[in-house]
Formats: structure tokens, C-alpha cells, sequence
């Protein structure tokens, strides 16, 4: 049901994500690919990537190569489009000798069961992903699985809002705002009816802090974003 809803929304999920971000979710995802500073040696992986916006942030960051896989198909077509036009203006782009444009490649795939093999890759991400997943904790087990030693995961992720005024200012921006702007823009005002109730059954900063502790992940920490409502969590496999 998710994977079909996402597919609907797949022409307007950008617009979408600009306007109940207030244009910061672009900032967010560049601030998640600093803490997990991928190196030019390294791959990354982009766990639901959506139309590729963390993707692209973790090769211009220096990835050798960065890999977008998601479930829906219509997600990667986007994705696909916008990293060519990327990489137009990249070959257009004088660069110095030696420097090698970024690489990209696009997979569809379950993040419960990723098709790579073990310690593939040294950084693994995802952006707004991991409270869409049916099985929260097999997804971080599959994320530490194909990190090496040593790699880094990072989770920027909406959170429950717990302070009681803001969390009464945020419950009636995502459950009545939201979802109206949403039926607006994309004609689907069920798919961001959906986005509030997420949220709502999400754990928060500290119990997914845990989580990854749990899961083995060492050196975890998190930041917050937008009063609180968005966390960035990042550990080391």
C-alpha cells in the first residue's frame, strides 16, 4: 500500500518536500552527508532514495560511487532524470586534472533485503525512509550488514514532537495543513494524511538512538532540525 502511494505522488513529491520543509530539507540532507564525510575510496548507498536528492549529496561529497536503490519504479525514473541532468552539468563543468566526476547508479530493490553482498559499502544513508519501512529493525540490521568495518550510517528522519506547545503547533500543522496542501498540489490528499500518522507512530530521537545502539552500532549520536521535529542520527558499524 505505501509502495503504491508513493508511486502516485511521484510528479510532485519534490514540490512537496520544499514546501512542509520550508525549502530546509535540501540543507538537512547536505548536513546529514557532512557528518557521514564519505571518502573518494569509498561507496555509499542511499537507502530509499526517492528521486535521488541524497544520492546526488553523497557523490558530490566525494563517494567514488553512490548508489540510490528504492521500491518504486516511477521514484527511480525521477531519480534517473535528474541525476543525467547532473551529469550534463558536470561534463559541461571545467574541472582539474584528475578530478573525476561523481558516479551514480540506480537500483530497485527491498531495503529489508538488500541486494548487495556484506560490508559493500562504507557509508549507508537514507533520508524521510525509515518510518515507511514494515520492519524497522530488520532495516537497520540489513544497513549494518553490507557496512564495513568502521563505516557509518546516518538517519535523517521526522520525529515526535515532545513538548507538549509545540507538539500542538506541529500535530495541527501536520494533520491539517499538511495534508491539505498536499491534496492540492498532487491531487492526493490521502498519501499526506498519511505522513501525519507516520510520524505519530514513530519512535523518537532517543528510542531510535537505542535502536541503532541495540542493533551493534557504536558512537551514536544525534542532532536536531526544525524545533525539533527532524533528527539526524549517525553511528559507526
Amino acid at each position: 500500500m505505501v509502495r503504491a502511494m508513493f508511486g502516485r505522488i511521484v510528479g510532485r513529491y519534490d514540490l512537496m518536500n520544499r514546501l512542509m520543509t520550508m525549502g530546509r530539507d535540501g540543507a538537512w540532507r547536505r548536513a546529514t552527508v557532512q557528518a557521514l564525510a564519505p571518502s573518494p575510496s569509498g561507496r555509499a548507498l542511499d537507502v530509499g532514495c526517492g528521486t535521488g536528492d541524497l544520492t546526488r549529496e553523497l557523490a558530490r561529497a566525494g563517494a567514488r560511487l553512490a548508489i540510490g536503490l528504492d521500491p518504486v519504479h516511477g521514484m527511480l525514473d525521477a531519480a534517473a532524470a535528474k541525476l543525467v541532468l547532473e551529469s550534463v552539468a558536470q561534463a559541461e563543468t571545467p574541472r582539474s586534472a584528475g578530478t573525476d566526476s561523481p558516479a551514480y547508479a540506480l537500483v530497485e530493490g527491498d531495503g529489508l533485503r538488500l541486494p548487495f553482498p556484506d560490508a559493500s559499502f562504507e557509508v549507508v544513508a537514507s533520508a524521510f525512509v525509515m518510518r515507511n519501512v514494515s520492519d524497522l529493525p530488520a532495516a537497520i540490521r540489513e544497513m549494518r550488514r553490507v557496512l564495513r568495518p568502521g563505516g557509518r550510517i546516518g538517519i535523517l528522519e521526522l520525529t515526535p514532537m515532545r513538548i507538549p506547545i509545540l507538539r500542538l503547533f506541529f500535530r495541527l500543522y501536520f494533520h491539517r495543513v499538511v495534508p491539505l496542501v498536499g491534496g492540492l498540489v498532487t491531487g492526493d490528499r490521502n498519501a499526506y494524511g498519511y505522513l501525519p500518522a507516520s510520524v505519530d507512530r514513530f519512535l523518537t530521537a532517543s528510542q531510535l538512538a537505542g535502536l541503532l545502539a541495540a542493533s551493534g552500532f557504536e558512537r551514536v549520536r544525534y542532532r536536531r532540525f526544525m524545533l525539533g521535529t527532524v533528527a539526524l542520527h549517525v553511528g559507526e558499524r
